[in-house]
């Protein structure tokens, strides 16, 4: 078995920020544990600017803020990538299992950063096929930004959160037709500069007071049914893919059974988007940095 004072879940914007944090205060010890290959989370996907305005004074993508984040890490960090954390217990341990097999860590203190995921269209009430070409706006992300998949030609957005209006304006930008954004609500969301830079800018059309309630085709995506909830009018609009962006749920699953009589115990912590969605990643990192001090503050008591 190994040992660490500090295991943190989750190699984004807010673990690295946590160990950061927890480092300047004089941890020596820490591990960061995640699935993915390589640090960062979603930044590497995320290729448009906007990240680093309040933290940096100006916009960078996601792949620079990542790089500006990692030039404040401690060499003796312990990132340990390709790497599932599991099987957390109340004694402090948990199972790490990597490439090399699964191995027991214990620690004094834990710390979830494992972000959000995504909000599945099939979790709504939606009749017709099951076709291909429906995909959520986090996956659309990754493969056209990461692996240069070509996903569709004809793309209606359902659901105007920031990562829906900036993956209108990406496809827009690779000469593709946003044909629609669908929002069920009377305006936009997503924050003012991503409506004007990727919507406006580009005059993608947008469908309030929406929603996509039927899909069409079989095997691939031929179109959608968008009825107005205001009137109940029903509408096909033809398209090859669906771009779903209803929302994020932060990923709190991993430590569900420390919980007794419905309270966590004092040697955990959430940071980032486990803990609840930020609007931007400037406050992740504030918040990363945030409770990595709590976490040194914590180790230094309980001694």
């Amino acid at each position: 078995m190994i040992s660490t004072e500090l295991l943190i879940v989750g190699a984004g914007a807010a673990g690295l920020s946590c160990a950061i944090g927890a480092a300047r205060e004089g941890i020596s010890e820490i591990v960061i544990a995640d699935a993915l290959t390589c640090p960062g989370g979603i930044l590497p996907q995320c290729l448009h600017r906007g990240f680093g305005l309040s933290m940096y004074g100006r916009e960078m993508t996601g792949p620079e803020f990542l790089a500006e984040l990692l030039k404040d890490m401690p060499s003796h960090i312990d990132l340990q990538m390709e790497t599932m954390v599991n099987g957390i217990s109340r004694d402090r341990t948990a199972v790490l299992y990597s490439k090399n097999g699964p191995e027991k860590i214990s620690f004094r203190y834990l710390i979830i950063a494992a972000g959000c995921r995504e909000k599945s269209f099939y979790s709504i009430p939606v009749a017709g096929t099951r076709p291909a070409g429906v995909l959520s706006a986090g996956l659309a992300q990754q493969l056209v930004n990461l692996k240069n998949a070509d996903i569709g030609e004809r793309i209606v957005i359902l659901g105007s959160g920031d990562i829906g209006l900036v993956m209108a304006g990406r496809f827009a930008e690779l000469g593709k037709t946003p044909v629609a954004v669908i929002e069920q609500k009377e305006k936009m969301g997503g924050l003012a500069r991503n409506q004007h830079r990727y919507i406006e800018a580009n005059h993608i059309p947008v469908i309030t007071k929406a929603t996509v309630d039927e899909v069409h085709g079989y095997p691939h995506l031929t179109g959608v049914t968008v009825k107005h909830l205001d009137d109940g009018r029903r509408e096909f609009i033809p398209c090859d893919t669906l771009i779903t962006a209803l929302g994020l749920i932060p990923e709190k699953t991993l430590a569900a059974g420390l919980y007794e009589n419905g309270c966590a115990p004092d040697w955990l912590a959430y940071s980032g988007n486990s803990d609840f969605v930020h609007e931007i990643v400037d406050g992740v990192v504030r918040d990363g940095l945030k409770a990595g001090k709590e976490a040194a503050e914590y180790l230094r008591k309980d001694v």
